[in-house]
């Protein structure tokens, strides 16, 4: 594990570059949607630049309230601490606010986002592999098990855990994958649903092989923040079931999926 790299002579975090990339490749990701939508594919670099402010303070800022009681002013200004679920609502306002003053504000806004923010978050956690911020799992010596000795939060010497920045990783990646290709297959609005429904699975579940720490009925905070998204994309999913009958398309010719030709520049 390498917390930084040299790159031509100046030391990179790794954690960091990972983050970029994060943000690079749900970047392309939404221009080509935009184009398939008829937007401006140029929306996209204005998607990722609110996006990253606002979820670098929501995630930033959330960290700073939940760890409030030991914080000194060095702590509020520098030093680390993110924490994915706030920066997923600070991103979230900040892309609306954007998408008002574009006139976007719209399901297919919503569906867009869920491909997205399942394929950054596969790359995000390659970042806390790779730098071992301390996202790994409890200890373990199963055949796949790892130690994180020269992590930026090593494990001692000896100790193995499990990799779960590794499960989150493969498993968003099939979520990504999974939620392109329904792109046009089923109604506006459920793709965000499906979403919130397989990120907050996926959360629930590998948090019983972390190490953070129950809060409320034997769950962590982060296992109550996910069964909330799932429950949320659940109902929503019931609620589009219940009013037409099917959650895919009504205009899905058989064999094939429908697109919007994409405007002339």
């Amino acid at each position: 594990m390498k917390p930084e790299i040299s790159v031509l002579g100046l030391s990179v975090k790794t954690f960091g570059l990972f983050f970029a990339l994060n943000f690079a490749a749900w970047g392309l990701l939404a221009a080509r949607r935009l184009r398939e939508l008829g937007k401006p594919g140029d929306w996209a670099y204005e998607m990722v630049t609110v996006a990253l402010v606002g979820g670098l303070i929501g995630a930033r800022g959330y960290w700073l309230v939940q760890n409030h009681e030991n914080l000194s002013l060095g702590d509020v200004f520098g030093g680390s601490g993110l924490i994915w679920y706030g920066g997923l609502a600070g991103g979230v306002v900040a892309v609306l606010i954007w998408a008002r003053r574009r006139d976007f504000v719209s399901l297919a806004l919503l569906d867009m986002a869920g491909p997205c923010l399942a394929l950054g978050y596969a790359i995000g956690r390659i970042g806390c592999q790779v730098s071992g911020d301390g996202d790994y799992g409890k200890a373990w010596n199963g055949p796949w098990a790892m130690g994180y000795p020269h992590g930026t939060v090593p494990t001692a010497p000896g100790v193995t855990v499990h990799p779960t920045p590794i499960y989150e990783t493969l498993t968003m990646g099939l979520v990504a994958l999974g939620l392109w290709h329904l792109r046009d297959r089923v109604r506006p609005g459920v793709l965000f649903a499906l979403y919130l429904v397989c990120s907050g699975a996926e959360r629930f579940l590998v948090e019983f092989l972390r190490r953070n720490e129950p809060v409320a009925l034997g769950l962590t905070a982060a296992q109550l923040e996910a069964g909330t998204l799932f429950l949320a994309g659940t109902v929503w999913l019931i609620v589009v079931r219940r009013r037409h009958g099917t959650i895919v398309r009504d205009d899905l010719p058989v064999g094939g999926a429908t697109r919007v030709q994409p405007q002339a520049a």
